[in-house]
């Protein structure tokens, strides 16, 4: 790795470089000159054409922008040129006093040395997105003999497996409390589920088999556990399919109690796919993502849908001091954001991001997988485009409303 770095504004000027290339001996240089000014034609000229990251730094030393380039000569030179520039950059060289830079192996890697330096430095003049809380999940203790199904936010270090993510708390506790009516699996704590003695209210109300007691034998329930999951993936016509295999076969054996059981249950299964989902296609995972502005704020709305199905949306107010360029706050979100949750393989949007084939590029190196994002979408896909983009002007306008209000107060 290569570092460079320059001072101005001050009686010198140095240059340093420190080489870490491929386990090469560490090389440190300065040059000095004794004037009052930045000699950029100097820096510039030690810089390299490989891609990398550059940071600003002010008097204090502290880190107020972080950029990555293709090219760090042309991107870093861009900032010295006679050509003006946004009021953002010429606010950012004002109180620029040091440039740092680094080179990469990659256009990719610099991508997440960059979003590694956003995260910790927080620069002045980037766009930061803060956000603590992760996404919350559906877990499943499949090493239990009755596997249990239970809402789960943080690490994911158990044993089971983990469905989601879903947008908010209240999607995961909507889901589950879909799942106990359609399949009746149960939500219980261990230490309540294993000193049973008898059914509890939730097997009363249908909403539990009561494995506890022993009401249903384990290879039934497993496979309730497999519909299931099943459902949770979007795979609702396999389970439906499953169901009326068994119906089928309960009525031959004249079992006419269990073919209406679970003649209700496909029936449930329908009732609420017509109501969940708003498009006929199946197996597509994807998430919409649109970006609202008014007076200097933005807003960004994620519309969640998994298996063709809606789950919910989720919204974000990116922190920015400056003046940045629609596609550049859209960029920084999906990067900032994206990069610490899981990702599915398309990704839709109303504004194209900058650096858009860089970062499907990082999406493919970090995940193993190809990551699409479209701007420019039709049917469906336009239609969850358009919901993200009215939660993200709704949520903007009422946040916008109440700092009003409370101004209007004190």
């Amino acid at each position: 790795m290569l570092t460079y770095s320059a001072r101005r504004g001050s009686i010198w000027t140095s240059l340093i470089a420190r080489q870490q290339w491929h386990n090469q001996p560490r090389i440190n240089s300065s040059v000095s000159a004794n004037d009052n000014s930045f000699n950029a034609e100097t820096f510039l000229q030690t810089l390299t054409h490989r891609p990398g990251i550059y940071r600003m730094l002010d008097e204090k030393g502290t880190v107020i922008y972080v950029g990555k380039a293709r090219d760090l000569k042309k991107r870093v030179a861009s900032y010295f040129g006679s050509k003006a520039h946004h009021p953002k950059t010429m606010a950012l060289m004002q109180r620029t006093r040091n440039v740092e830079v680094t080179v990469t192996a990659s256009e990719g890697e610099a991508l997440l040395l960059e979003l590694n330096l956003i995260k910790q430095h927080q620069p002045y003049f980037n766009v930061l997105l803060r956000d603590g809380k992760g996404y919350p999940f559906i877990h499943v203790s499949t090493a239990d003999k009755f596997p249990r199904f239970s809402f789960h936010r943080g690490a994911r270090k158990g044993k089971g497996r983990y469905l989601g993510p879903y947008p908010n708390s209240a999607a995961v506790r909507q889901t589950l409390s879909h799942v106990q009516k359609l399949f009746q699996v149960r939500q219980c704590e261990e230490s309540f589920f294993s000193n049973r003695t008898r059914p509890c209210l939730q097997h009363q109300i249908k909403r539990c088999s009561a494995p506890c007691v022993g009401l249903i034998s384990q290879e039934e329930y497993r496979r309730d556990v497999n519909n299931t999951v099943l459902f949770l993936e979007g795979k609702d016509d396999t389970v439906v399919s499953d169901l009326a295999d068994r119906m089928d076969n309960a009525a031959e054996h004249k079992d006419y109690e269990k073919a209406a059981q679970l003649r209700d249950q496909i029936t449930a299964i329908k009732a609420l796919q017509a109501k969940q989902s708003i498009t006929g296609e199946r197996r597509i995972d994807t998430d919409a993502i649109a970006a609202f502005t008014q007076n200097g704020s933005w807003a960004v709305a994620t519309v969640m849908v998994r298996g063709g199905r809606v789950l919910g949306s989720r919204h974000f107010f990116p922190h920015t001091q400056a003046t940045h360029s629609a596609g550049e706050v859209m960029a920084a979100f999906i990067s900032q954001h994206y990069f610490k949750v899981d990702v599915p393989h398309e990704l839709l949007v109303n504004i194209k991001p900058d650096d858009q084939a860089v970062m499907e590029q990082a999406f493919a190196e970090r995940y193993g997988y190809k990551v699409q994002i479209r701007s420019n979408v039709r049917g469906p896909r336009r239609g969850w485009v358009d919901m993200a983009h009215a939660n993200a002007r709704e949520a903007l306008l009422m946040k916008l409303a109440g700092t009003a209000t409370i101004e209007k107060q004190f």
